[in-house]
Formats: C-alpha cells, sequence, structure tokens
C-alpha cells in the first residue's frame, strides 16, 4: 500500500473538501436552525455537483458513473465528511445495490439514479428490526404476477427527498436447526405508488435537515418486474452489496473530526489564560496529541479496508474495525475540540455543537457498536472453529 495520495488523488481531495467549504459551509448554521432544506437549494447543489463531474462517482464508468474505486471514493467521502449531511446527500451517491438492476430495471432506476433524475432510498429498518434484519415484519406476499406488501419501515434516511425506495421485505420463512428463519427479497417501489406513504419520521439531535422517515405499506402492490436480484435472494444482495456502506461512515467521521480538530489547533495556540496560550499547558497539549493520533489512526484504518477491497481481500474485520474505531473516535474528539473552546464551544457561533450531537448517531446507523465487535470477535475466532 501506498501511503502517498497521487497527483490526482490529491486533485479529488482538494476538490472535494473546495467543494464543500464554499457549497455546503454557508448554509450549515440557518439548515440546523430550522431543520430544514430548500428545495432549490438542493436541486442547486445537485446540478453544480452535475456540472463538476462528480455525480454518481462511486457508480461504474460503463454505466455513465465516475468509477472511481473504493480507496478513491473513501477519499471522497472523507471530504464529504466535514460538511452537513442534510446537504452533502446532494452530492449524488445512488445505492450501489442498483447495479443487480436488470433488464428495464436499468431505464427505470439505475441509469436515472446516475444522472441525478431519481434519487433512492433504502428501506431495511424497522422498529423491532435493526441489525436483526431477519425480524423484519414487513410482509410481501405473491398474488398472481404481482406481490402485495404490507408493513411499516422507520429510521429511513431522506426518504422524504427520494423518487423510488430499495425495499427489503419478508418474503417466506424456512425452518433451521436454530429456529424459524425468514427469507427476504429486495423491491423497487416507487414514491406515489397506491398504498405506500411516506411520512416524517422522528426529530432527532444529530444531523439537522437530514430526514428520517417512516414508510407504511397498505397493500401495496406492485409487478414482479420491480424485484431487485432474485426471489428469497435479498439478505445475500444486501451482503454483495451494501456491507462496504460502513466504510463511508468511517471516512466521513474522520473528515469531521479534522474540521473540530482544525477548529481546537489555533484556538489552542490563540486563546490566552493566565498571561499565556493555553496550549502550553499540559492539560490542552496532552488533548491536541491525543486528539490527532486518534484522527490519524482512524484515517488509516479506514483508507487500509478500501484499499483491502481494491486488492479484493477480505475485509469484513478491517471494514468492521474503521466503522468501530471512527465513530467512537469523533465522539471524544468533538468532545474534546469543545473543552478547548471552554463554553464558546457549546455556543451556536461555532459548529462544534452540532458536531458533537450529529456524532452520536454514527455509533447507531449502519451497524451499532455492538455489532462492529461481534463481527471482528467472529471474525477472528472463526478460523480457529469457535
Amino acid at each position: 500500500m501506498d501511503f502517498a495520495l497521487s497527483d490526482e488523488q490529491r486533485l479529488l481531495v482538494d476538490t472535494v473538501r473546495s467543494f464543500v467549504e464554499t457549497e455546503i459551509y454557508p448554509h450549515e448554521a440557518e439548515i440546523d436552525r430550522t431543520g430544514k432544506v430548500p428545495p432549490e437549494l438542493g436541486e442547486e447543489i445537485k446540478q453544480k455537483c452535475i456540472d463538476l463531474g462528480f455525480y454518481a462517482a462511486n457508480m461504474p464508468a460503463e454505466v455513465g458513473g465516475g468509477g472511481l474505486d473504493f480507496l478513491n471514493f473513501t477519499l471522497l467521502e472523507r471530504e464529504l465528511g466535514r460538511g452537513t449531511m442534510a446537504l452533502t446527500v446532494f452530492f449524488g451517491r445512488p445505492s450501489a445495490i442498483l447495479m443487480a438492476c436488470e433488464g428495464d430495471q436499468r431505464d427505470r432506476y439505475l441509469n436515472p439514479a446516475v444522472t441525478g433524475e431519481k434519487i433512492d432510498a433504502l428501506a431495511m429498518t424497522e422498529p423491532d428490526a435493526g441489525s436483526d434484519l431477519r425480524g423484519m415484519k414487513c410482509m410481501a406476499k405473491k398474488d398472481g404476477l404481482d406481490w402485495i406488501i404490507s408493513g411499516t419501515k422507520h429510521f429511513i434516511s431522506h426518504a422524504d427527498i427520494a423518487d423510488f425506495v430499495i425495499l427489503f421485505a419478508a418474503t417466506g420463512e424456512d425452518d433451521t436447526p436454530r429456529g424459524k428463519k425468514k427469507r427476504i427479497t429486495c423491491f423497487l417501489v416507487d414514491r406515489g405508488t397506491p398504498g405506500f406513504e411516506i411520512r416524517p419520521g422522528y426529530n432527532s439531535v444529530s444531523h439537522r435537515g437530514y430526514h428520517n422517515t417512516i414508510l407504511s405499506f397498505d397493500e401495496c402492490r406492485i409487478p414482479q418486474d420491480q424485484v431487485l436480484g432474485a426471489v428469497d435472494g435479498g439478505f445475500e444482495l444486501a451482503n454483495e452489496w451494501l456491507f462496504a456502506t460502513r466504510l463511508t461512515v468511517a471516512a466521513m467521521a474522520v473528515g469531521r473530526a479534522r474540521r473540530a480538530f482544525e477548529l481546537a489547533l489555533p484556538q489552542a495556540a490563540e486563546r490566552r489564560q493566565f498571561g499565556q496560550p493555553i496550549g502550553r499547558f499540559q492539560g490542552v497539549a496532552f488533548k491536541l496529541a491525543d486528539m490527532i493520533t486518534e484522527i490519524d489512526a482512524a484515517d488509516w484504518l479506514t483508507l487500509a479496508a478500501a484499499w483491502r477491497l481494491d486488492q479484493g481481500l477480505p475485509a469484513e474485520r478491517e471494514i468492521a474495525s474503521a466503522k468501530l474505531y471512527a465513530t467512537e473516535m469523533l465522539a471524544r474528539v468533538t468532545d474534546e475540540a469543545i473543552q478547548v473552546f471552554g463554553g464558546m464551544g457549546l455556543m451556536d457561533d461555532l459548529p462544534l455543537a452540532r458536531f458533537w450531537r450529529d456524532a452520536r448517531v454514527e455509533r447507531i446507523w449502519d451497524g451499532t457498536s455492538e455489532i462492529q465487535r461481534h463481527i471482528i470477535g467472529r471474525e477472528l475466532l472463526r478460523p480457529l472453529g469457535a
């Protein structure tokens, strides 16, 4: 692994960071205050991203995407992590699971998602089925050539701006030695389909303006040609395409932590107490030392996991380690950055209180810290037969 960025990678990093600083930062405080993104602002950011040539950078070039490999896309996500998710969502990263589209599905869902004509949202989580995907109660039953879907999803990110959802629903169950195990199928469901309702979700302290929603399906009928992948193959589809999303969370945590550190460092050098900069006090200098060490460690864990994916090497443990460490690091770094500023760190004049609030959800979504530890332990013990 080459630890130096190439000229192309440096250009990628600089371009995305400049975009975030210019197009995202100026709007963050107002969005955090109101909890809303004006539709015209979201559309403007999306169009500027398209014009820049970065929309759908994660999708393969053969379908019109940017064709970035995992390492370069992780560098991109790291820079996007500096900005509020309420606006960076419009930067355009369609779900890679859409690569499973076949035939007419490519024209209806994949291609419009790549060009920015449509936005997708992933619908998996339920009140009683978060980490336990097979515990979902949202059901789809075959009815002739159609499927009838009934049930509820919640915590579905940005479905309020999505044109269609990628829905996972139970389509049967099997008896196993460990009890009944549900079969899962993936569906493509358009906004406005009769029986499908998108409702406002819960008020969250994290990522204001980036909304979670509740999806209700009441005898929602969709045709067979809107099944994504194989019937009863949803679990395998998720494992193939979605596990690397944890790497995105890790990368964005690193980017946000660096922004917090870049606020705290000059403050430690400029703020004076007892006749000298507070950075000269061991209690503050040691905080800075710990912060940058943890940020760098999380950064390299994340980039190393991305590199392994690009090399075709097993990376599930490495991705889990990156997600676990980076998100927990972010909580510590934002907390310490506030401490460097003292009371001002909690004021709306600075973004640190927002970073602090936003950091809390990172240890929950895309697999909790406990789930990541379970994955790491399982991967360590499995080769030993334990």
